[in-house]
C-alpha cells in the first residue's frame, strides 16, 4: 500500500488540505484496487484559520513516504518555516514524489526542488515565485505540471486536477474517473490548459456550450469536424472556439482529442478489445493514428499502457 503523507504546519490553506486528503482517503465504493495509505504530518497543535489541527505524525514521517502532497501555503510574504523545507528536501532526496498544491510551490521552491524546472502556482502569485525564485522556469498559464517526481499545482480547483492526475498515474483513467464522480467534479482537465478558465464546469442553464458537450461525448467515433460542432451548436466556427477557450481554455479539436484519447484510456483498461477495435470505438480511424497520439500524451504505447493497468 503506497502512502500519501499531507504536510502540515502553521499557515497552510485549509481548502488545498482537505481536498487532498478528501482524493487520497477512503476511496469511492467502485475502487477495487489496493488504495493510499495516508498520513497527515506536521508539528503537534498546527493552526490552519481558525482551525487547530493534531496530525498524526511529526514532518519526520515525510521521508518514509511514497508521496508528499504540498498544500497551500497563506503568506507567501514571508518564508516558509525552515523545518517543513527540510523535511520536504529530505523526503525527495529519499525517493519520495512531491507534489505542491497553489502556493505550496513556494515550500518546494524553498527547498530547491524547482530550480531548472517549468513550476506553477496560483496565477496571482506567479510573479512573486519567478521573482523570488529566479532559477525557476514559472509558467503562469497552466493547471498544472508533471516534471515526474515533482509536480506542482495552479489555486483551488487546479489542485484538485492535480490530484486526479496523480490517481491516473498510479490506477490508470478509469479508477480516477471513479473518484471524480465521487466527488462530483470534471475527471477530464489536463494540466497543459490555462489557468484563465472562465466557466470550468459549464451549467446546463447559462453556458452556451453545455448541451454540445455531452452530444460530443456520445459520438466520440465519428469524424466530427469543426463546422460539425459549430452546426450542431448553431453558431459560427469563430464564435464556436472563443466558447471553447471560455469554457476549457484550449480549443475545440484539442479538446476533442483529449476527450478521444481519455475514452481509450478506459477502453483498454477495462476491455479486451483490440487496439485496432478501440481506434474505431473512439474515432481515432486507424491503430498508427491511436498509438502515434496516444504515445506522444501518455508517454507510452496503448499495448504498454494496457499491461500496466490491468495488472
Amino acid at each position: 500500500m503506497a502512502t500519501v503523507a499531507i504536510a502540515v504546519t502553521d499557515g497552510m490553506l485549509h481548502f488545498e488540505l482537505s481536498l487532498a486528503y478528501e482524493v487520497f482517503g477512503p476511496p469511492a465504493d467502485a475502487v477495487k484496487v489496493p488504495w493510499y495509505e495516508v498520513a497527515v504530518c506536521g508539528p503537534e497543535g498546527v493552526r490552519i484559520g481558525n482551525f487547530r489541527l493534531s496530525p498524526d505524525h511529526g514532518l519526520d514521517r515525510l521521508r518514509h513516504a511514497d508521496t508528499v502532497i504540498v498544500p497551500g501555503w497563506s503568506d507567501i510574504d514571508v518564508d516558509p518555516p525552515t523545518e517543513l523545507v527540510d523535511a520536504v528536501r529530505e523526503a525527495h532526496e529519499a525517493g519520495a514524489r512531491v507534489a505542491s498544491l497553489c502556493t505550496g510551490a513556494f515550500v518546494l521552491a524553498a527547498a530547491g526542488l524547482l530550480d531548472g524546472k517549468r513550476a506553477t502556482t496560483h496565477w496571482a502569485h506567479t510573479r512573486e515565485l519567478a521573482a523570488r525564485y529566479p532559477k525557476v522556469d514559472v509558467d503562469p498559464d497552466v493547471l498544472y505540471l508533471d516534471n515526474g517526481r515533482v509536480l506542482t499545482s495552479a489555486g483551488k480547483a487546479a489542485a484538485m486536477d492535480l490530484c486526479l492526475h496523480i490517481v491516473r498515474l498510479d490506477h490508470g483513467s478509469s479508477v480516477a474517473n471513479a473518484v471524480a464522480r465521487r466527488l462530483v467534479v470534471p475527471p477530464h482537465r489536463d494540466g497543459g490548459q490555462s489557468q484563465y478558465v472562465t466557466t470550468p464546469v459549464p451549467s446546463p442553464a447559462h453556458h452556451p456550450l453545455a448541451e454540445l458537450f455531452p452530444w460530443i461525448l456520445a459520438r466520440l467515433d465519428q469524424p466530427l469536424t469543426v463546422e460539425d460542432l459549430a452546426r450542431q451548436a448553431r453558431m459560427s466556427s469563430r464564435h464556436l472556439g472563443r466558447h471553447f477557450k471560455s469554457a476549457t481554455g484550449t480549443t475545440p479539436l484539442q479538446w476533442l482529442l483529449t476527450q478521444r484519447l481519455r475514452r481509450a484510456q478506459e477502453l483498454l483498461e477495462i476491455s479486451d478489445d483490440s487496439v485496432d477495435t478501440i481506434a474505431e470505438a473512439t474515432g481515432m480511424g486507424t491503430a498508427t493514428t491511436l498509438r502515434r497520439h496516444f504515445n506522444r500524451t501518455v508517454g507510452v504505447p496503448p499495448d504498454t499502457y494496457r499491461r500496466t493497468f490491468r495488472a
